[in-house]
């Protein structure tokens, strides 16, 4: 197919397309005259999935390369792979001093140990967890950090059904890809579910007359 169908399969403006190939997000198509290149349905697919990790998932475009290159790189463990999404999607946080920084780092060990987690010392994950913590004491929020293990255990769960899912097709290539495609979306569906699962919650308990929480007179207050 030329780039026009291609364009038309996917949704993906030619202009758009022609910036992937640029950029290395998709490789070349086949030359068939040296102004023309034809496409197939590997390309529908790759662009497919460019889309959704910088549409959905919200990579930046160099972020998005990294993956794929990965995706790309023949051998790739699935851990390592996993690795370098979870490096993708972690931005980096505003600094916190290091008297709450070096207490968040005691209350994340505390908790790897509580539920057995193996993580290395340097992990990207788990210094952006230390900055997490240590940011919720810096704002005053000590209480939240009381729902860790809550979150913990969730997440364990989720996780565990996450690698059952990469590992049903023990395909070198399929594992890989669903190795990026959990880390990347999965972290976009979470998201979303759990902000649905709140606006539930919240309606259940706040809305049509339900107990609403006390409000603080001040100066200016009612």
């Amino acid at each position: 197919m030329r780039i026009g169908e291609l364009s038309r399969r996917t949704g993906v403006p030619v202009p758009t397309i022609k910036y992937y190939l640029r950029e290395g997000l998709l490789p070349p198509g086949e030359l068939s005259s040296p102004n023309q290149a034809s496409y197939d349905d590997r390309h529908v697919h790759r662009l497919k999935l460019v889309r959704a990790l910088v549409d959905v998932g919200e990579l930046s475009i160099a972020a998005a390369k990294d993956v794929l290159a990965a995706i790309d790189s023949p051998g790739l463990p699935v851990h390592s792979m996993l690795g370098r999404a979870q490096r993708a999607v972690i931005t980096s946080r505003a600094g916190t001093d290091d008297e709450s920084r070096e207490s968040a780092r005691r209350e994340v060990a505390d908790l790897f140990d509580r539920h057995g987690w193996a993580i290395k010392e340097h992990s990207t994950s788990r210094q952006a967890l230390v900055e997490l913590l240590a940011t919720l004491r810096s704002l005053g929020h000590d209480d939240f950090i009381d729902l860790l293990d809550d979150y913990a255990a969730a997440a364990a769960t989720l996780a565990t059904a996450e690698i059952d899912w990469i590992s049903q097709d023990t395909t070198s290539d399929v594992m890989v890809e669903r190795a990026i495609v959990g880390t990347v979306l999965g972290d976009s569906l979470m998201i979303t579910l759990r902000r649905l699962a709140q606006e539930h919650e919240s309606a259940t308990r706040f809305l049509d007359g339900s107990p609403q929480p006390d409000r603080v007179s001040g100066p200016d207050g009612p």
